[in-house]
């Protein structure tokens, strides 16, 4: 008992670092999640850290509010770029349904409660199942406990600003456009195809009113491509997944004294 007593601050700093954490990062950050489930699950992990940790007496005096800062950050930071890499499905289904025409349509993700594209919240839930069933949910957690490592919770303050760190984002910012380029290409190139194959049926057919059966058939050739290229996006999906964990390793390394 007198241990964990004495641990108590190092517990909050603990705590508001995984807290942050899970307000970003993709899956704990979800609204479905109940809120005591989050905070039960952050406390827990967060003595879990700490009680194995063998780390000088910490005061609570200045210095500890600008380690309470730091901890917020570091937290928010990682768990943000978890997200950045995640918003490539949503992404990919914005390109799509602008060409299929759907993107004059959106739906609230019951997720995030913000606005998202039809295809890219089939892309989201394709992506979150994928993510559990390759036990994504625990890589997470893992990236969370061993970020001590290499940013301790008494560290002054982490690298966040140095120039290879912002370098390392923005090359993480381009990556996710990539990989949303390839997972909506297969079905963007095949329904501008489809466009193209209707603009020459509507200059030989002039009595074809191509606007009424254009807009179904693009439709179905993209459910149609979509269904052919399953196992393909999901293989993308799951790069996306390796690429995620890797960069929020690199991301520590960067911030951390390792």
């Amino acid at each position: 008992m007198e241990t964990l007593l004495t641990k108590i601050p190092l517990i909050i700093l603990i705590l508001v670092r995984v807290s942050a954490f899970f307000a970003t990062v993709p899956f704990f950050s979800y609204r479905t999640i109940p809120a005591q489930v989050k905070i039960g699950l952050a406390i827990l992990l967060s003595v879990i850290i700490a009680l194995p940790m063998d780390t000088p007496t910490i005061e609570i005096d200045g210095n500890y509010a600008l380690l309470v800062i730091k901890e917020a950050l570091v937290g928010l930071t990682l768990g943000l770029l978890a997200y950045i890499v995640m918003s490539a499905v949503q992404i990919a289904g914005g390109f799509i349904d602008f060409q299929i025409g759907f993107a004059i349509a959106n739906v609230i993700d019951p997720q995030t409660g913000t606005q998202s594209p039809l295809t890219g919240q089939f892309f989201n839930a394709m992506a979150l199942l994928l993510l559990l069933s390759a036990n994504g949910h625990h890589v997470l957690l893992d990236a969370i406990y061993y970020s001590y490592e290499f940013a301790p919770a008494t560290q002054a303050w982490p690298k966040i600003a140095a120039e290879n760190t912002v370098m390392f984002v923005i090359q993480m910012f381009t990556g996710m456009f990539v990989i949303a380029f390839q997972l909506a290409i297969p079905i963007v190139a095949t329904v501008f195809l489809t466009d193209l194959a209707l603009g020459i049926v509507a200059k030989t057919v002039p009595q074809l009113n191509i606007f009424v059966i254009g807009f179904p058939v693009k439709i179905f050739v993209a459910f149609i491509t979509m269904v052919v290229m399953f196992t393909v996006m999901s293989e993308v999906m799951q790069k996306l997944f390796k690429l995620m964990f890797v960069s929020m390793r690199q991301y520590m390394e960067l911030i951390g004294i390792g």
